[in-house]
């Protein structure tokens, strides 16, 4: 093995690293599969076993009827939205312009489903009641991210938000939540998930994101809702045969981690205190709504890669590996997911590793 001062490669080095200021960390495959439980119950095409347990779980810590796993979100969010669209007779679904269902899926609810996508409202803020009110044609369903990654973790008062699902009711329309960050928006909110969850008609839950599981999400809500995206899901290929690695790192994730949503969201925010005085930085939102943020950092990309790789050769502390553009090339973007790791280190340790890549 080179010594870490001759490691040309970011995604090496982040190997090499002892410490990391977002997330949990990077977990080899032998910590991963440590996560299994050796009593894990086997399920056989999703069926059973710790599949069925963790699908009952989920459906109890939402307050819905019934759940039911599935490999991966961009599935589950189609699919539903399909079921929701079939049920209306009506094509057009509405979102926030940064929807992930947009931006990142290739447009699947297009080109597989025949559905009509139509942001609303505006890229920097989050939607209102008269973004919806502006749309005239008939609406199948309105999609809701909570909290809205794209503007650092934000998301609307409550009171505001049960405004939007009644507008949208009001019109016909069903009302889906993109939760894959769904456990630290009830942080942010104090209240316990089933709360947000009610409001919904159908909720997408990850388990690897802030969880810290293998894989996988659960989608959750009326039984009848649930058994149509079942089927979509072996439509898609997604009913594999043996799912239970996912579902038992998903179950061990969702017990260890959803108690400690609080003890993320108290960091963050003092991680945005310490974080106040430090020149060329701004953090979105401040202070934090939920256990993540953006960061923006008022120095070129070269730069910050630079100082982040002396930072992780150096110090063994691992920041980005790449940033995201602004439209001013002399301010990026990062996301500070707080997790296990970000609390293994003190806000002020976390400050002076932000500072370095802006000195």
């Amino acid at each position: 093995m080179a010594p870490i001062d001759d490691v040309d490669d970011m995604l090496e080095l982040r190997k090499r690293c002892t410490r990391s200021v977002s997330g949990h960390g990077l977990f080899t495959a032998a910590q991963h599969l440590r996560a299994i439980p050796e009593d894990t119950e086997l399920d056989v095409y999703g069926e059973g076993g710790v599949v069925a347990e963790l699908e009952t779980e989920v459906a109890g810590i939402l307050g819905k009827p019934s759940a039911v796993f599935l490999p991966s979100g961009t599935m589950a969010q189609q699919a539903v939205l399909r079921v929701h669209a079939d049920r209306r007779n009506r094509l057009t679904v509405v979102f926030h312009p940064e929807c992930h269902v947009d931006k990142h899926e290739g447009r699947g609810y297009e080109r597989l489903h025949g559905l009509v996508g139509r942001p609303i409202g505006e890229s920097a803020r989050l939607l209102t009641v008269a973004d919806l009110a502006a749309v005239a044609e008939p609406v199948a369903a309105l999609l809701i991210e909570l909290p809205q990654r794209d503007l650092g973790g934000e998301q609307p008062g409550f009171d505001e938000l049960r405004a939007l699902v009644d507008a949208a009711r009001e019109r016909g329309a069903a009302v889906h939540l993109d939760g894959a960050r769904l456990w630290e928006s009830a942080a942010g909110y104090g209240v316990a998930p089933a709360e947000i969850a009610a409001l919904f008609d159908s909720v997408y839950v990850s388990f690897y994101k802030g969880l810290g599981g293998l894989s996988g999400c659960a989608l959750a809500g009326e039984t009848d809702v649930v058994a149509e995206v079942a089927e979509w899901r072996g439509r898609h290929g997604g009913t594999l045969f043996a799912m239970w690695p996912y579902a038992a790192a998903a179950l061990t994730g969702l017990r260890q981690r959803l108690p400690r949503m609080p003890l993320y969201l108290e960091h963050a925010r003092a991680i945005a205190a310490a974080l106040a005085d430090v020149k060329g930085v701004t953090v979105l939102p401040d202070p934090p709504q939920t256990p993540m943020m953006h960061l923006l950092l008022a120095a070129p990309e070269d730069a910050i890669v630079a100082a982040a790789r002396t930072l992780a050769v150096e110090q063994s502390v691992w920041t980005w590996r790449k940033t995201s553009a602004t439209g001013d090339p002399g301010v990026q973007r990062v996301e500070l997911s707080v997790g296990d790791a970000t609390c293994a280190m003190t806000a002020h340790e976390i400050r002076d590793a932000v500072a370095f890549l802006v000195a």
